[in-house]
């Protein structure tokens, strides 16, 4: 049944807006009017905004009321109450249950929680020595409490979803599991069929409980790939106390190279120690001829050339002498040597078989005689 009006509760704002006035920390906290809400009969609550900061959408309420029949208005509560669009913060949660892993400190102590689901009786001695030997050797159910089925439930679950199971970045980039790992120690009962304890010092795990599927580089199986330096070579290490250093630049200069002289009137088709020469071999020149036999005169060189010689041996060097040559050295002027030797009536640059050397006495290089 809705609310009929009530013309006394209505009227009541200014005594309204008196106790918010009195109950805000600031009178300016109080804001401008934003109407009445009917709740019941002769019961109405009269709203005013909050200007106050962080309390944006709420809004101070004042509830008055009146007795049957009665011409006062009452204030029944005041109070600051959030509107459709206020900041609400979180739901109120008891500290218990606010806990979340890492927030026990050194020294802080949690309050005893009998009606733990994650925990369960222990074993009770029941004097039958084999169950009594299972429970408490094998299964260690020798405590008051262990953990129940959700408790382990609930621990696998968070151990796997976790930072050690297999979807972790370390997991996904490693080359092996922990199922190969030396390292790993595997843990007891139902839960050892998932996990294991890590033991390697090296790892980022060591000492954390990590998936049998879980990994990282610090597998003991797995290698690194050989990848070049790139640092530069160092120079090597001489000991020079128990070897010579010869610096082989020194060595090439002070020892040339032998030389192989091919003479050049005797073609070889030896190759040589020599190096090859960028000069274009000149050709040798034609010889000069013997000259005339009847004058005596050799036909000159064409000019700019040179007429080429042979190479003798050392010991065929020096020329046979001629008749002059001869006559000069046994004191006899050469003018008279050959006049006596020639006839008068013989012409003018005609040779005589007299004057014509013998065969074995003409030097090298041609037999023409000897001109007068």
């Amino acid at each position: 049944m809705a609310a009929t009006k009530d013309a006394v509760l209505d009227r009541a704002v200014d005594l309204a807006r008196e106790v918010a006035v009195e109950i805000a920390e600031e009178p300016t906290h109080v804001g401008e009017y934003l109407g009445a809400v009917r709740e019941s009969e002769r019961l109405v609550s009269h709203r005013f905004a909050c200007t106050a900061r962080g309390y944006r959408g709420w809004a101070w309420t004042v509830t008055v009321a009146r007795v049957p029949r009665g011409r006062t208005a009452t204030v029944c509560e005041a109070e600051l109450l959030p509107g459709d669009d206020a900041i609400l913060p979180r739901p109120w949660v008891p500290w218990s249950e606010r806990l979340r892993p890492g927030d026990i400190g050194p020294g802080d102590v949690l309050p005893f929680r009998p009606d733990d689901p994650r925990l369960e009786p222990g074993w009770t001695p029941t004097g039958d020595p084999e169950l009594d030997e299972v429970a408490i050797d094998e299964l260690a159910l020798a405590r008051v409490r262990v953990l129940s089925p959700q408790g382990r439930d609930e621990a696998a679950e968070r151990w796997y979803r976790g930072s050690r199971g297999p979807t972790s970045a370390g997991a996904v980039a490693s080359a092996a599991a922990c199922a190969s790992c030396g390292f790993l120690v595997k843990l007891q009962g139902s839960l050892g069929t998932v996990f294991g304890v890590c033991a390697n010092a090296w790892s980022p795990d060591d000492g954390k409980v990590v998936s049998l599927d879980h990994g990282c580089g610090a597998h003991s199986e797995t290698d690194v790939e050989p990848v070049p330096s790139e640092w530069p070579a160092p120079d090597p290490l001489i000991d020079e106390t128990s070897i010579d250093v010869v610096d082989r630049g020194r060595a090439a200069a002070a020892e040339p190279e032998p030389v192989v002289v091919v003479p050049v009137d005797e073609p070889t088709d030896e190759l040589t120690d020599e190096a090859p020469s960028d000069d274009v071999p000149t050709p040798a020149a034609p010889a000069q001829e013997a000259g005339d036999a009847v004058t005596g005169e050799t036909a000159p060189a064409p000019e700019g050339e040179t007429p080429a010689t042979e190479d003798v041996p050392a010991d065929e060097d020096a020329a046979a002498p001629t008749p002059a040559e001869s006559a000069v050295a046994e004191g006899a002027p050469a003018d008279d040597a050959v006049a006596e030797d020639s006839p008068t009536d013989a012409p003018t640059g005609v040779a005589t078989p007299a004057d014509e050397a013998p065969a074995d006495e003409t030097p090298d290089g041609g037999d023409a005689p000897t001109s007068a």
